[in-house]
């Protein structure tokens, strides 16, 4: 099968979130598909096949497969406009999640993601022997939400994957702030892979929910402050969030599987 890895929410080689992308003429087991993902070790890598009204779309990390990925389907996007079908500027990612809608607008991919609105909850001692003083506020929902109170708080944590395996009824670990050139900023953690994911789409169906009614504000710029980092240009709906960001192309290749 043909296969493309492209870097996402960046216009620079080795910057953003490298994503995997295989494109499909037949639906494969979750079972090989799964061998797939972790043969490539990517943060996840995204398995695309073509129907009639746009294409499945799933997604899978190195261990098991997610509801709900950014970077993956941003960069599944630029496959479809950029090599599989260029004369496109919409299409319709069939998923986990629901019907998946995004837009080719010049150089940038805007996704529209549901909304996940989080609950807020109270501050745990762990969150505080962990975090610090300096986190203000706790909002729960796949992941769990740190909210600090600078942007150099945010930059300057070093994660402790042992400590941060205790937060075991969420999938990742988001910590964010108010940014300083930017409308917010955030960084993720995933403690049962111990790796910081650098740049997080799905986090900011969340994300952008909270920063538009903190900031009072629809549209913002956000910045994921991992080493490769990324930006991420967000706009507020009434029941879904824009998403949108830039890509490249690092390498096409075919997988060789029988």
């Amino acid at each position: 099968m043909k296969y493309y890895m492209v870097d996402a929410f960046t216009n620079e080689h080795f910057k953003g979130n490298p994503a995997g992308v295989c494109v499909l003429e037949t639906m494969l087991p979750a079972e090989q598909m799964q061998q797939i993902a972790a043969e490539h070790n990517l943060s996840e890598t995204a398995f695309l096949l073509k129907t009639e009204e746009g294409y499945q779309l799933r997604w899978f990390t190195p261990g098991f497969e997610i509801d709900l990925c950014g970077h993956a389907t941003l960069a599944s996007a630029f496959v479809v406009f950029q090599y599989l079908e260029p004369e496109l500027t919409e299409v319709v990612f069939h998923t986990m999640s629901g019907d998946l809608t995004v837009v080719r607008k010049a150089n940038l991919y805007e996704m529209s993601f549901p909304q996940r609105l989080p609950e807020k909850i109270n501050i745990t001692p762990e969150a505080i022997a962990i975090f610090g003083s300096n986190s203000l506020e706790l909002y729960s929902d796949r992941d769990l939400y740190v909210v600090m109170e600078t942007e150099r708080q945010v930059r300057g944590y070093v994660p402790d994957y042992n400590e941060l395996k205790c937060f075991k009824n969420w999938l990742g670990v988001v910590i964010t702030a108010k940014g300083e050139d930017t409308d917010f900023v955030s960084r993720y953690f995933c403690p049962e892979l111990t790796l910081e994911d650098p740049v997080t789409g799905s986090t900011h169906s969340t994300l952008i929910p909270m920063w538009s009614n903190r900031l009072k504000k629809d549209k913002l710029v956000a910045k994921q402050l991992s080493a490769r980092g990324g930006t991420l240009y967000c706009e507020m709906g009434e029941r879904d969030v824009k998403i949108s960001g830039e890509a490249v192309l690092y390498m096409t290749g075919e997988i060789m599987i029988s």
